[in-house]
């Protein structure tokens, strides 16, 4: 489990961008996977999101995520759930105690929210098409709306491929020049002809500090790069193996 000051610092807060190390799976999925909807076997996804519960000192059955499908979509919560019971969104928010809001990853950025002034939280799966369409902006204002200032926020951007290691074909920019000023800040050329090399952390962090917040942190690891302890979509595609894990992110009010 990876924690940072900023948030570490926050009394009554809890928080952990955990990594694929620890747990209980095996194969290509060693050891700390936490997804779902992976091929993993069920019995050791329970016992790894156990251990996140356990570490993040939550009753197991409070440590919830989502049905992430790489939206903007973003919900309010007030009570725990079942994992059949998730509901289809890319993100959370709440000011209830003693629950754990947990994203999955393998490559997309997660990024974890707190304003401590108003006891409120919240927690997003930000990939590009998320990012793009304002997931993290609709976190925001769905803060709000439980009673946050956006200057109060803390807000940080956990382990993320980074622009080092993702390579996007020659239709990728335009999507973000119908919807964006002064882009290239955000795409360096491949070596590959016609090919960019995409910065999401950075795009994150703009949306976030265009949008006002008070901090914005970006960890700076890359998913991709460090085998050893974070999943990879990418690597896993590039090597052609049939399926791969999911590190989760988590935040919580204490109890």
């Amino acid at each position: 489990m990876i924690e940072v000051p900023e948030l570490g610092s926050l009394t009554g807060l809890r928080h952990g961008f955990f990594t694929r190390e620890g747990g209980h799976s095996s194969g290509i999925f060693t050891s700390l996977n936490c997804g779902l909807g992976s091929g993993d076997d069920l019995e050791s996804v329970k016992r790894n999101r156990a251990a996140v519960a356990d570490s993040m000192n939550v009753e197991r059955e409070r440590l919830i995520t989502l049905f992430q499908h790489h939206s903007a979509d973003v919900v309010t919560v007030d009570h725990a759930w079942a994992p059949a019971e998730r509901p289809k969104a890319d993100a959370m928010v709440t000011k209830v105690h003693g629950l754990a809001l947990g994203v999955l990853t393998a490559d997309c950025g997660p990024v974890l929210f707190a304003d401590m002034s108003a006891g409120v939280i919240g927690a997003a799966h930000a990939g590009w098409k998320g990012a793009l369409a304002g997931v993290t902006d609709n976190t925001i204002a769905a803060m709000e709306k439980l009673g946050a200032q956006r200057k109060n926020m803390v807000t940080v951007i956990g382990p993320t491929i980074s622009q080092a290691s993702y390579e996007v074909g020659p239709d990728f920019p335009a999507r973000f020049d119908s919807e964006e000023k002064d882009t290239a800040r955000w795409f360096q050329k491949s070596a590959r002809a016609y090919h960019h090399m995409f910065d999401l952390p950075g795009y994150l962090a703009e949306r976030m500090r265009r949008a006002g917040v008070g901090s914005v942190v970006n960890i700076a690891l890359c998913t991709y790069a460090d085998e050893q302890r974070f999943f990879s979509f990418r690597r896993t595609t590039h090597r052609k193996e049939k399926d791969y894990g999911r590190q989760i992110s988590a935040i919580s009010l204490a109890d």
